[in-house]
């Protein structure tokens, strides 16, 4: 958004420098991005008159001139046509930079006469192109500088042009007057009153307009316009052309300025036809597809089905809100135009002008919104300065549709700025703020001005407060502190053995793994997964189609990767959330270890072997301790179907209280998920693992026997498929009391034994713990051993 300083000065009094309006406009939220300021460019440029000229001996075309300026009188060799004895000039003293040519001003010779300078064109001082001669000035001073003639003669020339960033929530800055606004509201001046008009129609516009059902609402709220009759257009004056091109706009006409004008100045674009090229009537709907329209800027545009456009009753004339059509533009010749103002759906506008690709000022505005109270009036207000600066007679108004009711208001809780913002403000200052901002209170109500659309609730207000304070004055305050001492742990207990289980894991030699939660869906089957409840609706790819129902199926797919580049013994870990379907809390948290291939290389010192299940059950038992499961827990059989069914084992508490699975993967598993075997993994459950019943962050006392441990050892003579589990539960349950431990330590099948017998071997170890056990009392204990073990699994003690 560009504007001059005069300009903006036209709508707001103040005796605020440049400098003090661009600080406070980027402290506002308008950042300014660039400033282009004439009077700083030109500020050494300095009044002088010719006393005396004569031709140069040695050059036909320059001429030898005697110039007063404040440090006397100078020689200065010119070529300009124009350079004569009597005129007031411009000069630029030797070290006097000139941007039009881009070079800074020296003593030179000129033919072998020296010269102290030279004498400026406009367009040497780059205010205009004009270069057919120096520039002389009707009055002024020798010595004075020539800004400050300027200044007072022709301001426009040495007019400070903004350039500010606009956010698409802030439409209302798009208009000078809206900028302004802001700036009253800062308190860097006073707003003058807005112009205003009156136009009363002398006649019945022969054109109507109308706007279709289909687009009315979706596409244009109000469409209204009059007919201006005899009017003569012509170059506009030279202030409006000043100001548009100040800001890089291009002077047409009279007529097509003024639009252009209201843009800048009011945020409203506006749009005139040449009446007497429009067919008909005028009506605003959507286009079937296929329609073409040569727009001002001689391009043709093709319509798709549902765009908005205004039509006469032949042909399609304008691109609503965007741009008019060539074909009833305005030219020199016009007599009778059309003048239209209407307010359009911005998501149409938008729709439309990214789908042509236009990106015009008009556009640009009507996408962002502009205010839809100011419709009629703007219809007026240039009715009323087209006819000043180009006459004519105007008609009466039509419209179709209605001004859309943008009306809302908001609490104002004054209080709210401190919790907000951090920022004490007096309750008065605020009420101030948003009147000067245009809101109208109503006790503790503010009801929002029809041009700020960015207002959606009392949170807005607070802002629009605080912005016009100024934010920089927040200062930063420590936080209170509700109670002494330390904080307590942020983290729960359950993050907190997460934390524990990936530390853990990374200890015993693993590798962490950060895997999708998306696998695909050959995969996610082998492990119970790869339902409809758990498919993803749009997918990042085929392969990863589905939530994974488990860890395991990620770490193999790495495993597999590595190992096609040569990596094949490998320890992988995650901790991450498995998903059984896709509803909030159907996922659960795992820790899944993988180990792959052998556990070290061969040296001389020994043989290297590899993995088997017992690693796993003990690294799956290592993490257990650490997050704090209980330390007897039951190994059993039936897990799921991804697990090798004769090795592996469920770690429980009871039948139905699993804490996790350790064993070897499946061999069909590793075959289609691409892996070389051995391979054995772990999976523990975190959130089974019971919670401590008592909150303390120390171990418990260590307890130490100061009585002698005594071990016995037994064999027993069981069927082939009795578990050693059972063995070991049934000696354990001989005495509670006395049985510290029971460990299998040896395992023999066949033989003399038979086809379908074994014999296992393990040590009971018994633990006093009032008295030294006598052999009386080993025996009783020894008896009930070989008694439990014998009911529970029907062998014979060997012999």
């Amino acid at each position: 958004m560009k504007f001059t300083l005069s300009w903006l000065k036209d709508h707001l009094e103040t005796e605020a420098t440049l400098d003090e309006i661009l600080y406070a406009l980027t402290d506002l939220g308008l950042e300014v991005e660039e400033v282009s300021n004439p009077a700083e460019r030109l500020k050494d440029f300095t009044i002088g008159k010719v006393l005396h000229a004569e031709k140069h001996p040695d050059a036909d075309k320059l001429r030898v001139c005697k110039v007063a300026t404040d440090e006397g009188e100078m020689q200065i060799i010119c070529g300009a046509p124009n350079a004569r004895e009597g005129i007031t000039v411009v000069v630029a003293k030797p070290g006097v930079y000139v941007p039009g040519i881009d070079t800074t001003i020296g003593v030179g010779k000129i033919r072998g006469i020296e010269s102290y300078g030279m004498m400026a064109s406009e367009r040497e001082m780059e205010l205009s192109d004009e270069h057919d001669g120096i520039i002389e000035l009707p009055s002024g001073e020798v010595g004075d500088r020539f800004v400050d003639w300027l200044a007072e003669n022709d301001p426009a020339k040495v007019d400070a042009v903004i350039d500010i960033a606009i956010t698409p929530n802030r439409p209302d800055a798009l208009g000078v007057r809206g900028v302004a606004l802001d700036l009253a509201a800062r308190g860097l001046g006073t707003m003058k009153p807005a112009k205003t008009a009156s136009v009363e129609g002398t006649f019945p516009s022969p054109i109507s307009v109308t706007i279709d059902e289909d687009t009315l609402e979706k596409g244009c709220h109000v469409f209204a316009g009059r007919l201006i009759k005899g009017v003569k257009n012509g170059p506009s004056p030279e202030w409006l052309q000043d100001r548009l091109r100040a800001i890089g706009l291009r002077p047409i006409s009279a007529l097509v300025d003024i639009t252009n004008f209201f843009t800048f100045d009011r945020n409203r674009p506006l749009h005139v036809f040449d009446a007497d090229k429009v067919k008909g009537n005028l009506r605003v709907h959507r286009a079937k597809g296929g329609e073409t329209l040569v727009g001002l800027d001689e391009k043709e545009y093709t319509f798709s089905d549902g765009q908005v456009v205004i039509s006469d009753d032949e042909n399609i004339e304008s691109i609503a809100g965007i741009m008019g059509g060539l074909a009833t533009g305005c030219t020199e010749e016009t007599t009778n135009v059309f003048l239209e103002a209407a307010v359009w759906d911005h998501i149409q506008i938008a729709f439309t002008g990214r789908a042509l690709k236009i990106n015009s000022d008009a556009r640009y505005r009507n996408e962002r919104g502009i205010d839809p109270s100011f419709n009629m009036e703007a219809v007026d207000l240039a009715t009323q300065m087209i006819i000043d600066l180009c006459g004519g007679e105007p008609s009466e108004v039509v419209v179709a549709g209605t001004v859309p009711d943008v009306s809302r208001a908001y609490k104002l809780d004054t209080d709210r700025v401190q919790s907000l913002v951090g920022m004490e403000i007096p309750a008065e200052q605020q009420i101030k703020t948003l009147t000067d901002l245009g809101f109208v209170m109503d006790g503790d109500m503010a009801q929002v001005p029809s041009w700020r659309p960015d207002v959606q609730g009392e949170a807005d207000l607070v802002e629009e407060v605080a912005r016009v304070a100024s934010l920089t004055k927040l200062q930063g305050r420590p936080m209170e502190r509700v109670q002494a001492g330390l904080p307590e742990m942020i983290l729960s207990p359950m993050q907190k053995r997460e934390q524990i289980a990936r530390r853990t894991t990374a200890s015993l030699g693993y590798n962490e793994c950060v895997t999708y939660s998306f696998i695909d869906k050959a995969a996610a089957v082998l492990f119970d997964g790869g339902s409809d409840a758990t498919m993803l609706e749009n997918p990042i790819s085929s392969e990863m189609s589905h939530m994974r129902p488990d860890l395991l199926p990620g770490l193999l797919q790495a495993a597999a990767r590595n190992q096609a580049r040569g990596f094949m013994d490998m320890a992988l870990f995650e901790c991450g959330a498995a998903f059984q379907g896709g509803e909030p809390g159907e996922q659960r948290l795992q820790v899944s270890g993988l180990l792959v291939g052998k556990t070290v290389e061969k040296d001389v010192h020994g043989e290297s072997r590899g993995v088997d299940l017992y690693d796993a059950k003990a690294d799956a038992e290592a993490v257990l301790a650490a997050i704090g499961a209980p330390a007897k827990v039951q190994i059993l059989r039936g897990a799921e179907g991804w697990w090798h069914p004769g090795r592996h084992g469920k770690i429980c508490l009871g039948p139905k209280k699993v804490l996790g699975v350790f064993g070897e993967l499946h061999p069909k598993v590793l075959d289609q998920l691409g892996v070389k075997g051995p391979a054995v993994a772990f999976t523990l459950y975190p959130e089974d693992i019971p919670m401590p019943r008592k909150k303390n962050a120390t171990r418990a006392a260590l307890k130490l026997r100061d009585l002698q441990a005594v071990e016995r050892d037994f064999a027993f003579v069981i069927d082939k498929n009795v578990e050693a589990l059972t063995l070991v539960n049934a000696a354990s349950g001989a005495d509670k009391t006395l049985v510290e431990a029971v460990r299998v330590f040896d395992e023999f099948i066949g033989g003399s034994l038979g086809e379908d017998k074994k014999s296992i071997a393990f040590t009971v170890r018994l633990q006093p713990t009032d008295k030294t056990l006598k052999e009386a009392d080993i025996e009783a204990v020894a008896a009930k051993i070989v008694e439990k073990v014998t009911k529970a699994t029907g062998g014979t003690l060997r012999g």
